[in-house]
């Protein structure tokens, strides 16, 4: 029984990153499509904003109250359902709660829609009226993407807290590959690809919501309207709110950060801002596949240990999932310095997508994927707090980190363009990083320094293996790149990441092997046993 329980992260893990990973990789794609129809053009920075306005707003009624406070409280009134009125309670703290989020995101979208032409500006050099207005219609069409997606976030917090994930790892899927879709069917009929591109924003956004409805009827849950009085005084709301509002300043700062960074970007020049966001695509690619899985499957395990007073296996599972971020992220950055610009040849480059538009994402790209490790434990140490209803040290911590990010952005955009950008971003996440140990410290349950002992001695393992992994690919580099030029971009560009990449992952995985390292065994373990009940089922 303890062996499922210490192997249930890993392999309920595994089961979601499979799915998160399709995703990542059609969004991807997806940035490829835009890449290819947009370039770094001024079509491509209209669209880049125009998208980045409603999702501030979704980033706050989606992403941050279902993980800081739906999932954490409705996991209560589960546990709690078998109580006299327990499931009663449950069912009505599920009807104010969708209320609420319905109300607030459909005003705000209405909002969003008729104040565009007024927002948009604060993001575009003084007097470009085309940008102005092209990116003014982009916004308009994309903000009824904030409801919807709101409505699915939701729903996916109902799934998550019974321990179902695949349908809403799969959502993303459907969302992408309508939105590549979308661009390719309907940019004729558009004139302009990017308007394309944002209907199918908004037409995937529905789609994700849908889907996942028939899985959380099949869970027996119902999701009704009630009234706002009733939404607003029921117990259940109440509780996330309070747990909502001591993020919202910590929200506000970050949604400022972005706010300020894509303005600075937007007015440093035509095409930083759209470079900015291919290089955090392929950040995200790593972030979205294991940082956030991992992220989303401990949270639930995380907040059931702390309503048993199981502390030990607490300290147990957040710190193996800091190991297993350790051990995935780290590689894959020294390796990505060393073949970052032929990625993104590989990636990107085609029909409007330019030499100048890879240097212009590389210089980003360098300096986001230094702080790659940082992004990822932030996601993984943050739900230890919000496990235990504890929302204010991570919201200081952000908030921190957020002014770190903006008053380095601020100093490195003009000597570094996009590249200061991004590296703020990593600071400010290294930043992050270190707050959220301090403040967890203050936690008497938590063994921190335990915690931090075990995983940083596992970390510098890892950085040590991995710098001496990369000096083969290092010094190979400028022959194999030289033996694959001359050639189209499939094969002068992937050509050496295909080559480089074999080389540095073998090196690597030789020294895990040597040194018989135990996450690396575990997962590899576990991966083995799914292969094997994979082939004893299509025999039977």
């Amino acid at each position: 029984m303890k062996e499922k329980k210490q192997n249930s992260l890993i392999s309920a893990g595994i089961k979601l990153s499979v799915l998160t990973l399709i995703s990542r990789v059609l969004g991807l794609i997806r940035e490829m499509t835009r890449a290819a129809f947009l370039g770094t053009t001024g079509y491509a920075d209209a669209f880049g904003i125009a998208f980045q306005i409603p999702n501030l707003f979704r980033r706050l009624f989606a992403e941050n109250s279902v993980s800081v406070a739906f999932i954490p409280t409705f996991r209560n009134y589960i546990e709690d359902s078998e109580l006299p009125d327990g499931k009663k309670n449950a069912q009505d703290f599920l009807s104010a709660t969708f209320t609420l989020v319905s109300f607030l995101t459909a005003a705000i979208t209405v909002l969003g829609i008729i104040l565009a032409p007024r927002i948009v500006p604060f993001f575009l050099a003084k007097g470009d009226t085309p940008a102005i207005t092209e990116t003014a219609l982009l916004t308009r069409i994309m903000f009824p993407y904030l409801f919807v997606i709101s409505i699915a976030a939701f729903f996916q917090g109902i799934l998550n807290s019974m321990n179902i994930f695949s349908p809403s790892g799969f959502t993303p899927i459907l969302f992408n590959i309508i939105v590549i879709s979308a661009t390719y069917l309907l940019s004729r009929t558009t004139g302009n690809p990017a308007r394309a591109m944002s209907i199918g924003v908004t037409a995937g956004g529905c789609v994700q919501a849908l889907f996942q409805l028939p899985f959380v009827i099949k869970t027996g849950w119902k999701i009704p309207l009630t009234t706002l009085k009733k939404a607003f005084s029921n117990k259940g709301t109440r509780k996330v709110l309070a747990l909502v509002g001591p993020t919202i300043i910590g929200m506000s700062a970050y949604q400022l950060n972005i706010v300020v960074s894509t303005s600075l970007a937007g007015k440093a020049g035509t095409g930083i801002l759209s470079s900015l966001q291919y290089s955090l695509r392929l950040q995200e690619l790593i972030l979205g596949v294991f940082a956030v899985s991992i992220g989303t499957v401990m949270l639930p395990d995380l907040t059931g240990l702390v309503k048993r007073q199981q502390w030990k296996e607490f300290n147990r599972m957040l710190t193996e999932a800091i190991k297993i971020i350790a051990l995935i992220t780290i590689p894959i950055t020294f390796y990505s310095l060393i073949s970052g610009r032929e990625i993104i040849s590989l990636v990107y480059q085609s029909k409007k997508f330019t030499e100048q538009s890879v240097e212009l994402t590389f210089e980003a790209f360098r300096w986001h994927i230094a702080g790659l490790f940082f992004i990822a434990l932030n996601r993984i140490v943050a739900p230890a707090f919000y496990a235990q209803r504890n929302t204010k040290s991570p919201t200081l911590a952000g908030t921190i980190g957020v002014g770190v990010n903006i008053l380095l952005a601020i100093l490195l955009v003009i000597p570094l363009k996009g590249g200061g950008i991004a590296l703020a971003l990593s600071a400010a996440s290294l930043a992050n990083s270190i707050l959220l140990f301090v403040f967890l410290k203050q936690t008497a349950t938590i063994d921190v320094e335990g915690v931090v002992k075990s995983s940083v001695l596992y970390t510098v393992k890892i950085v040590l293996f991995s710098a001496v992994a990369a000096v083969p690919s290092y010094f190979l580099r400028p022959y194999i790149i030289r033996l694959f030029s001359g050639h189209n971009r499939l094969i002068s560009a992937g050509g050496p990441v295909l080559v480089l990449g074999i080389i540095f992952a073998a090196s690597g995985i030789l020294l895990l092997v040597l040194s018989k390292d135990p996450i690396a065994q575990t997962i590899s373990g576990r991966i083995a046993k799914k292969i094997k009940k994979a082939d004893e089922r299509s025999t039977i």
